[in-house]
């Protein structure tokens, strides 16, 4: 007699997938954490680090990106590869492409894949809460309804006129600051990444042409100052050395401050002043902001050595034709002003911004507007993307649209640009020593190398870091150096064929001191 088919045993593990930008990872570091302290382990290596079948995890989630067609075709793989890799598991997919198509995504696999839109992303904090609930007798969640209706439920309650006034406002007579919803997902503890990161802000007022992250982040909120500020000691008491801000759109960042019982709004140039003010050592990393923000406010913190000379901005075009097209808020010469005011601030920083290739409508002329633009500038690196049209947004219907070869070719001339910058930069630096962050420990683990050292029979680990002005160096060091530890290291050599080829590792560099933790 055969006997029963034995069912494997269940583990509690969360699986993480994490598709875009920074803002989402620090999203889906604060459900991974929501879920450790409901009692849950959570894993955050990508699904293609292993073809390995998983039939243990209970819940995989998704986190999505829709910048791009690309990142919609990259969330589709990533969701049949999890589909697969974890046979048994429930698959909910969140994010800015679960919130604008939803119904296509949950259309590839009804009976396992979940979709919490993007904009009600913390109902992962109440999936954490009451999972337990949401599993079957056999260990794993065997009926999708029960939690398709959770989340239905959750984000009606979430969305209720009584609790989005309550969020938005202080209690003065408990003397809370209730949380705004899109900030519930926080943590101070990071499970994959060696920089700490804290959203600030979310959603975007705006409405660029060919953009459709703001139908999918909604209108501009902002984190509370003093919260902020809350956030950021929580963060340093951790041991963090560095704090990155993450947001939509940090030049809308509008928090409120309370100097008496009524807030006032405040900017983000108060707000770095404010933080730098009130922590003790640890250092700031701007994301990404808009050339107009680059006020005198702003520069005069900039020139505090608390904030790391690495700034990005969003840039797109340096035709004002283009940009006018774009609807974009600014022209040619505000980025050529931003950049020489943040030079100015910061002696020999990090400066990259954002391209597009090919808009509609962008002729020989506007094309050389840009790349004008990126010389003059002399920016240190350059994100260069062809022009991507994207559904429901009206450069998408725009005339004349640019050919795929067209575009190809003007993306890799501004991409030689680029590069040779990027170079250009790093060569300056060889010879001088910064600061840097030990990369996080598993993929320490997954990079460092044993080398044996024959004529003296010791062992050296080769390690990678990020320079405070983010450089990625490789070093080598016979001691076992922890992920996020502070070190200095001594720029030696500049990989070219690694920059040129994308590959992760730019320079080679000596280990000069490990820093003493905070």
């Amino acid at each position: 007699m055969e006997k029963p088919a034995v069912r494997p045993m269940y583990s509690n593990t969360i699986h993480f997938e994490t598709l875009g930008c920074r803002l989402n990872q620090d999203e889906s570091e604060g459900a991974a954490r929501s879920f450790f302290n409901c009692g849950y382990s959570c894993t955050m290596e990508a699904v293609t680090s292993s073809a390995e079948t998983d039939e243990s995890t209970l819940l995989c989630i998704i986190n999505t990106c829709t910048v791009t067609n690309k990142a919609e075709q990259k969330a589709r793989r990533i969701i049949r590869m999890c589909l697969e890799k974890y046979p048994n598991s429930v698959v909910c997919v969140t994010g800015c492409y679960a919130e604008l198509d939803g119904d296509s995504i949950k259309a590839m696999c009804p009976e396992r894949i979940s979709i919490i839109p993007g904009t009600k992303k913390y109902v992962l904090n109440k999936i954490a809460e009451n999972l337990k609930k949401l599993v079957g007798a056999a260990g794993f969640i065997d009926d999708i309804s029960r939690l398709d209706d959770f989340i239905k439920l959750h984000c009606s309650v979430s969305a209720s006129p009584v609790q989005s006034a309550l969020v938005n406002h202080k209690d003065t007579v408990a003397g809370k600051v209730y949380i705004p919803l899109p900030f519930t997902l926080y943590t101070p503890v990071f499970e994959k990444h060696s920089r700490a990161s804290l959203k600030i802000q979310d959603g975007c007022n705006n409405s660029c042409t060919f953009c459709r992250i703001h139908f999918a982040r909604g209108k501009a909120v902002s984190l509370g100052v003093d919260e902020v500020l809350n956030r950021v000691r929580e963060i340093e008491a951790s041991g963090k050395d560095e704090v990155v801000f993450t947001g939509v759109n940090l030049s809308q960042y509008a928090g409120d401050f309370y100097a008496g019982e009524t807030p006032v709004k405040k900017d983000f140039a108060f707000l770095l002043k404010y933080l730098i003010e009130n922590t003790k050592k640890i250092k700031f990393r701007i994301s990404s902001f808009y050339p107009q923000s680059v006020t005198d406010s702003l520069c005069e913190s900039l020139k505090s050595d608390r904030v790391q000379p690495f700034f990005h901005l969003s840039v797109q075009s340096g035709s004002d034709s283009v940009l006018k097209a774009m609807k974009r808020p600014y022209g040619h010469d505000d980025v050529v002003n931003a950049v020489k005011k943040i030079r100015n601030a910061k002696k020999d920083c990090f400066i990259s911004c954002d391209i597009i290739a090919g808009f509609p409508g962008e002729s020989d002329f506007d094309f050389n507007e840009t790349v004008r633009l990126c010389e003059e500038c002399s920016f240190s690196w350059m994100h260069v993307f062809p022009f991507s049209p994207r559904p429901g947004t009206e450069a998408a219907v725009m005339k004349p649209q640019i050919t795929e070869a067209v575009k190809t070719r003007r993306a890799a001339v501004l991409g030689k640009i680029a590069v040779d910058s990027k170079i250009k930069y790093i060569e300056s630096m060889k010879g001088r020593e910064f600061t840097a962050v030990v990369e996080n420990s598993r993929a320490l683990r997954l990079s460092l190398r044993i080398l044996k050292n024959t004529s003296a029979g010791s062992e050296s680990g080769i390690y990678h870091a990020v320079t405070d002005n983010f450089i990625h160096v490789e070093f080598k060091s016979s001691r076992y150096i922890e992920s996020s530890r502070s070190v200095r290291v001594r720029i030696d050599q500049v990989l070219e064929d690694n920059i040129r080829t994308g590959k992760e590792i730019e320079c080679l560099s000596s280990l000069v001191s490990v820093n003493s933790q905070m």
